[in-house]
């Protein structure tokens, strides 16, 4: 079956299960292009909360699903592949966290919403890249524990006159991307701009000349008049840059930023887990309830 066929397939089985697709900024293409919403993941679960949908479909990886049941406790959301998983994620554990947290008493767990609904749960407050820097200031102590992302941690702790204390877990995908390999494509577009995401290491930072979550590039790419952009995130992300800005070009900083869990999704699966009902993520309702305090009080940060 083509994927035209396919995605006029999976549409009309949405339409008659009253369902809703998700697609993270970092899908492949044709996923991007079936999605009812596409965009950063904590983004589109509360626009899937805001809807009468009864199932939604996540493309992503499995904490993505997560905020999706977490947020929404009555809808069924089904993940295509249940195996995209998340490497930063997983590299932090409830049961660690709080071993962690004995010995910081004093310390505000600020944590990712790159993380386990466990992970959220046992933490005070999350936050996302976009808000990272606001969130740590909002903090009444002096100290944060910042995890599971420790390059994002640093970058905050640069805008904050409070102590930060990071986990050390990481990105593959970001924090793989090289010096080199920057400066490398910058000699060969020297009128382009390098737009980062906080997720890569402080010495690529060093080199950008904007630094921001996925969402912040589509802004910054519609709104800067430079024609060039040299992009540090995952390659997904540059269908819509694309599609967004027909006259403007964007050069990936490395072939190497794939992550290969989100290219695990593919319209065949998505066929498969529609017609299916299968791959359903529940959050228990103990941890769901907890994890939710930390994303509400997240939320509940004014805005600049």
């Amino acid at each position: 079956m083509s994927n035209t066929k396919l995605q006029r397939e999976i549409k009309q089985l949405l339409k008659e299960k009253n369902g809703i697709l998700l697609a993270h900024n970092y899908q492949r293409d044709e996923i991007q292009e079936l999605a009812d919403l596409a965009g950063d993941s904590l983004e589109l679960s509360m626009e899937a909360a805001k809807t009468d949908c009864e199932i939604i479909v996540f493309c992503g990886v499995r904490f993505m699903a997560e905020s999706a049941s977490i947020l929404s406790p009555g809808k069924t959301v089904i993940m295509p592949r249940l195996d995209a998983g998340c490497p930063m994620a997983d590299m932090i554990s409830a049961e660690a966290l709080a071993e962690k947290r004995k010995k910081i008493p004093e310390a505000t767990v600020v944590t990712y919403v790159n993380s386990s609904a466990e992970a959220k749960a046992g933490s005070d407050i999350c936050c996302t890249s976009a808000n990272a820097i606001r969130v740590v200031n909002s903090v009444q102590s002096d100290t944060v524990l910042m995890t599971p992302d420790k390059n994002l941690a640093q970058y905050t702790s640069k805008f904050t006159h409070k102590k930060v204390v990071w986990w050390e877990g990481y990105c593959p995908t970001h924090d793989g991307l090289k010096v080199e390999e920057v400066l490398q494509t910058k000699g060969k577009h020297p009128g382009a701009l390098f737009v980062a995401h906080p997720e890569c290491t402080p010495e690529v930072l060093e080199l950008a000349d904007h630094i921001c979550s996925t969402s912040g590039m589509y802004e910054y790419a519609r709104k800067t008049d430079n024609e060039d952009f040299i992009i540090g995130t995952e390659m997904g992300i540059l269908y819509r840059l694309r599609k967004d800005n027909p006259e403007k070009r964007f050069i990936l900083a490395s072939e190497s930023l794939i992550c290969p869990d989100m290219k695990l999704t593919t319209l065949e699966g998505v066929f498969e887990a529609v017609v299916e009902m299968k791959n359903v993520v529940k959050v228990p309702e103990s941890v769901g309830a907890l994890a939710k305090i930390a994303l509400d009080r997240m939320l509940a940060v004014p805005r600049d």
